[in-house]
C-alpha cells in the first residue's frame, strides 16, 4: 500500500503540475481573449464599414452627378469655340480662294486681250478682213444695191416718157472709137527687146 500512496501521490503532483499548465493555458487564452476584439465590437466595425461605403456611393452619386454636368458644360463651351474657329477658317479660305480666281481671271483676260491683238495685227498684215470689216463692207454693199436700183427705176421712168416724146425711128449715136495708149514694157521685157 505504501506503494500505492507512493504512486497516488506521485500522480497527484503530475495532475497538479498538469493542472497549473493547463490553468496556465486558460489565462494566456483569457487575456489573450481580452485583447482580441469581441463579435460585438467585430459587428460595430462591419457595421460601420457599411455605413461609410453607403456615404461613399451616395456622394459618389451627388457628386458624380455635378461632376458629369461640368464636364457636359466644358464640352459645349469647347464644341462652340471649335465651331467659331473652323467657320472663321473657312471664311478666310473661302476669301483667299475669290482673291486667286480674280487674279486668276484678270490675268487670263489681259493675256486673252494680248493674243486677241496679236491676231488682229498679223491678220491686218496679212489683208484678211475682220468680221467687223465685213460686216461694214455688207452694209456698205447694200447701199449701193438701193442706190442702184433707185437709178434703174428712175431710168426706166425716165425712158419711159422719153420714148413717148421721141420718135422711135432715131438711132443712137455711134460711138468713137478710142485710141488705145501704149502699154510700158517692163525693164526685163525692154532690155529683151534691146538685144534682139
Amino acid at each position: 500500500m505504501a506503494k500505492k500512496l507512493k504512486r497516488t501521490a506521485q500522480s497527484s503532483a503530475a495532475a497538479t503540475s498538469t493542472m497549473g499548465q493547463i490553468s496556465e493555458k486558460v489565462a494566456a487564452m483569457a487575456s489573450n481573449l481580452a485583447e482580441q476584439p469581441s463579435a460585438k465590437q467585430v459587428m460595430d466595425s462591419a457595421q460601420q464599414i457599411w455605413l461609410a461605403g453607403l456615404g461613399a456611393f451616395s456622394k459618389a452619386q451627388t457628386e458624380g452627378r455635378k461632376v458629369f454636368d461640368t464636364l457636359v458644360k466644358q464640352g459645349e463651351q469647347i464644341e462652340k469655340h471649335t465651331r467659331t474657329v473652323a467657320e472663321a477658317t473657312i471664311e478666310t479660305a473661302k476669301e483667299q480662294a475669290s482673291k486667286t480666281i480674280g487674279l486668276a481671271s484678270g490675268k487670263f483676260d489681259k493675256l486673252e486681250q494680248v493674243f486677241e491683238d496679236r491676231v488682229h495685227k498679223s491678220l491686218n498684215r496679212l489683208g484678211v478682213l475682220t468680221s467687223k470689216d465685213v460686216e461694214a463692207l455688207s452694209g456698205q454693199v447694200a447701199e449701193l444695191a438701193e442706190a442702184v436700183h433707185a437709178l434703174l427705176a428712175q431710168e426706166k421712168r425716165g425712158s419711159k416718157t422719153a420714148t413717148a416724146r421721141k420718135p422711135a425711128s432715131k438711132k443712137p449715136a455711134a460711138r468713137k472709137p478710142v485710141a488705145k495708149k501704149p502699154v510700158a514694157k517692163k525693164p526685163a521685157a525692154r532690155k529683151a527687146a534691146r538685144r534682139a
